[in-house]
């Protein structure tokens, strides 16, 4: 006795249903491409135009000539900073944890300022314990190219480190700044030059400091001028999940 196969047939598939299909598969495709490690942008945290995303803490105002003026101002496409008396300028727009850092700036003879990284609002009612050099990190930013390295010249984590060189420019002239931090690691790079690279866990004064946190700039006296400030936030790198070999 012979039998016979019975095939059984599907209705055949649209031409528009099937490219749907391709587009939902390949926006699905694209978002998890993006959510498991794909590269950040950077984020611009100066527009150039004004200070949104920004909160002056401590001194924000001065008085020149019997007017009042503002500490911190946007002025063509730079953000401006007339130092008087002590205080931030914080991004409070986020925080962020893993991160690479770059700004450009130009200092007024004499200006002493600095970055604050993974720090917190500054209170100037307990101003030892929320600034940034004692709450988190300052990298110093002082005019004084050409002078020895110490743990408070520019460059330094401010009263804690001092960087391998003095790579500060002159006074009036632009410099730019590259500072990473992944973990407890933290690297700074000024004018090219790498002046800090750490591992804050094998520093007792360091161990404790927050791994989270907003980036601030400091007046503390002189004129200084910002631009180019961009963060991309990053992964840590994954630890091997096997040792590897030795030789």
């Amino acid at each position: 006795m012979s039998t016979s196969i019975q095939y059984t047939t599907q209705p055949k598939q649209s031409l528009a249903s099937s490219v749907q299909q391709v587009g939902i598969l390949g926006g699905w495709l694209l978002l998890t491409f993006l959510q498991d490690g794909a590269p950040a942008s950077e984020i611009e945290l100066f527009n150039g135009k004004d200070l949104n995303g920004w909160v002056a803490e401590g001194v924000t105002e001065f008085i020149r000539d019997s007017k009042t003026e503002p500490v911190w101002t946007a002025r063509d496409g730079l953000l401006v900073c007339q130092g008087s008396g002590f205080g931030f300028l914080r991004y409070q727009g986020r925080e962020f944890n893993d991160f690479a850092l770059h700004l450009e700036f130009r200092m007024g003879p004499g200006c002493n300022s600095g970055i604050g990284i993974r720090t917190g609002t500054f209170d100037p009612e307990r101003s030892r314990a929320t600034r940034p050099s004692y709450y988190s990190y300052e990298i110093q930013l002082f005019d004084d190219a050409g002078k020895p390295p110490t743990a408070t010249s520019s460059g330094s984590l401010y009263r804690y480190v001092a960087p391998r060189k003095n790579a500060m420019r002159p006074a009036g002239e632009w410099n730019q700044i590259e500072i990473e931090c992944i973990g407890p690691k933290i690297k700074v790079t000024l004018n090219g030059e790498l002046i800090q690279n750490l591992n804050q866990q094998t520093v007792e004064a360091l161990r404790t400091k927050p791994l989270r946190g907003h980036v601030s700039l400091q007046n503390h006296g002189g004129n200084i001028e910002f631009r180019s400030i961009r963060v991309k936030e990053l992964q840590a790198a994954e630890t091997p999940s096997t040792p590897l070999p030795t030789r």
